[in-house]
C-alpha cells in the first residue's frame, strides 16, 4: 500500500466505503481513516470519532481537541490552522468555538504526528462494540507496520486495550488509562504514553500529561532505533515566547 504524503487525510488511500460493521454504515457520515506525517515519530490512536471528526475527517476534532491542544503546546502541530471546536492552549472549548461561528481549519499541520481511531466510524448513540473494534484492527494494524513510530498515545481505555495484546506485554485486563495516564510505559518496540479521554481529564491532569510528554521530547526517545534524540528539534511545551 502506498502512502500519499500530500494528503494529510487517509494518506495511506485506505478503504472510504467500508462496509465491515452495517449499523456504523448506517450511522457515520463517513470513515474517518488516519491523519497527518506517514513517517512520523509519534502515533495518536483515540477510541472512535466525534461528531465533528465524523463531519469533517479530522480526528480528534470538536469536543475531542483537547488532544490537538496537548500536541501544540508540546510543539508538534505547525502554524496556527486548528480543527474544528479546537483552540490555542486550551483558552476557548468546543461548545463555545461553534457558537461562536469560528471557521473550520480543513487541515491542521502536525508535525511528526500522525492521528487515527480504533474504530473509525461513529454512531451517535453509543460505543463501538467489541466486534465492530476487531473490524478495524486490520486499518490499524496496517498503519503502525507502515509507520513504525516511536511513541503512540492512546487516548482513553479502549483504545490501551486494543493495542494490549500485539503491541505490549500486558493483558488488557492490566492496563487501566486512569492510573497510567501520563507515564510512559514499554511496548514492543516503541514507547506508549497513555492520556485519559479529553472529556474525563481535569485541568490538571492536563498539565501533568503536558509536562511529561514534554519532558520525554527532551530525551533520547529515539535510541531504540539508533537515531538522533529530540534535543536537537528544539520541541518543547509552548510558554507564549
Amino acid at each position: 500500500m502506498d502512502a500519499r504524503q500530500d494528503e494529510l487525510s487517509n494518506p495511506f488511500g485506505m478503504d472510504e466505503d467500508c462496509t465491515n460493521c452495517p449499523e456504523l454504515v448506517e450511522s457515520r457520515s463517513q470513515v474517518v481513516h488516519g491523519y497527518g506525517d506517514v513517517g512520523a515519530d509519534f502515533v495518536v490512536v483515540g477510541e472512535s470519532p466525534s461528531a465533528a471528526a465524523d463531519e469533517t475527517g479530522v480526528p480528534f476534532a470538536g469536543d475531542q481537541s483537547l488532544v490537538w491542544d496537548v500536541l501544540d503546546r508540546v510543539g508538534l502541530v505547525e502554524g496556527e490552522t486548528r480543527p474544528p471546536g479546537a483552540s490555542r492552549n486550551g483558552e476557548r472549548g468546543a461548545e463555545r468555538a461553534e457558537s461562536e461561528g469560528d471557521p473550520v481549519a480543513e487541515e491542521p499541520l502536525p508535525d511528526e504526528v500522525y492521528l487515527t481511531y480504533v474504530t473509525r466510524c461513529r454512531h451517535p448513540d453509543r460505543d463501538a462494540t467489541d466486534e465492530e473494534v476487531r473490524a478495524c484492527e486490520g486499518y490499524r494494524s496496517s498503519e503502525l507496520r507502515m509507520i513504525n513510530p516511536e511513541i503512540i498515545v492512546p487516548v482513553g481505555q479502549r483504545a490501551i486495550e486494543a493495542l494490549a495484546f500485539q503491541y505490549t506485554t500486558k493483558s488488557a485486563d492490566e492496563l487501566d488509562v486512569d492510573e497510567l495516564h501520563a507515564t510512559t510505559m514499554r511496548g514492543r518496540g516503541f514507547e506508549l504514553v497513555p492520556m485519559k479521554t479529553p472529556a474525563d481529564q481535569t485541568p490538571e491532569e492536563t498539565e501533568a500529561f503536558v509536562e511529561h510528554f514534554a519532558e520525554l521530547l527532551g530525551t533520547d526517545y529515539r535510541q531504540t532505533k539508533g537515531r538522533q534524540g529530540s534535543l536537537e528539534t528544539g520541541r518543547g511545551p509552548d510558554n507564549g515566547e
